[in-house]
C-alpha cells in the first residue's frame, strides 16, 4: 500500500503531531508524515519533529502584516513542493481562509477539545464545565469554512468531576485525544482514498 503523504500544523507544543508521527510508524498505518508546519517560530512541537526525522518549518505570520491569504500561500507552497496529500491540524491556533478550505477540501482534518457541535472555538473547558456538563470530550472533524463545523469524524468523551477546572481537564483529555486522532486520521485516509472526502 502506498501511504499518503500527511502534513501537520501545530502552533504550540504538538503533543498531538506526536501521537500521530508515533502511530505512523507502524508498517500498516495509512499516511506517512513528510512536513511539519507552523506559524510559530519557537513551539516546541517543531524540535520534537525533527527530533523524530520529520522536517520541520516555521513560517511566522507576523511578518506577512495581517495578509492571512499570502501566509496561507506559503504554507501551502511548502505542502505543495512535498507532495503532500491529506493535511492533520493538531494544535494549530489559526483560523483558515476560505481559500485555503477550498484548496484542501476534503484532505484536511482538525481535532477540537469538545464534544462537537457544542463549543465550538475557545475557552472549550471552562465553557463545557460553566454550563454544568457532565462530560467533555474531544472531535476530529473534517475541516470546513465554519469555525469546527465540518463534519465529526470520531470523538472521545470523559467525565466532568467535582471541581475541575478547565486546566486540570484539559490535561485529563489529553490522553485521549493521542488515542482518538490517529485512529480517526486512519478513518479519514480511507475515506480519501475512497475519493469521498467530505467536509460539509
Amino acid at each position: 500500500m502506498t501511504r499518503l503523504r500527511l502534513g501537520i500544523l501545530i502552533s504550540g507544543r504538538g503533543s498531538n503531531m506526536v501521537a500521530l508521527v508515533e502511530a505512523a510508524q507502524a508498517a500498516d498505518y495509512p499516511a506517512e508524515p513528510v512536513l511539519v508546519l507552523s506559524n510559530q517560530p519557537h513551539a516546541d512541537g517543531l524540535n520534537l519533529a525533527r527530533a523524530r526525522g520529520i522536517e520541520a518549518i516555521a513560517v511566522d505570520h507576523r511578518p506577512f502584516s495581517g495578509d492571512r491569504a499570502a501566509h496561507e500561500r506559503a504554507l501551502d507552497d511548502h505542502l505543495q513542493a512535498r507532495g503532500v496529500d491529506v493535511i492533520a491540524l493538531a494544535g494549530y491556533m489559526r483560523v483558515l481562509t476560505p481559500w485555503f478550505v477550498r484548496r484542501w477540501q476534503g484532505r484536511m482534518v482538525n481535532i477540537h477539545p469538545s464534544l462537537l457541535p457544542k463549543y465550538p472555538g475557545l475557552n472549550t473547558h471552562a465553557r463545557a464545565i460553566e454550563a454544568g456538563e457532565t462530560e467533555a470530550g474531544c472531535s476530529v472533524h473534517w475541516v470546513s469554512d465554519g469555525v469546527d463545523t465540518g463534519e465529526v469524524i470520531a470523538q472521545a468523551r470523559i467525565p466532568i468531576r467535582p471541581g475541575d477546572t478547565a486546566a486540570a481537564l484539559a490535561q485529563r483529555l489529553l490522553p485521549a485525544e493521542h488515542r482518538l486522532y490517529p485512529e480517526a486520521l486512519r478513518r479519514a485516509c480511507a475515506r480519501i482514498r475512497a475519493g469521498n472526502g467530505q467536509t460539509d
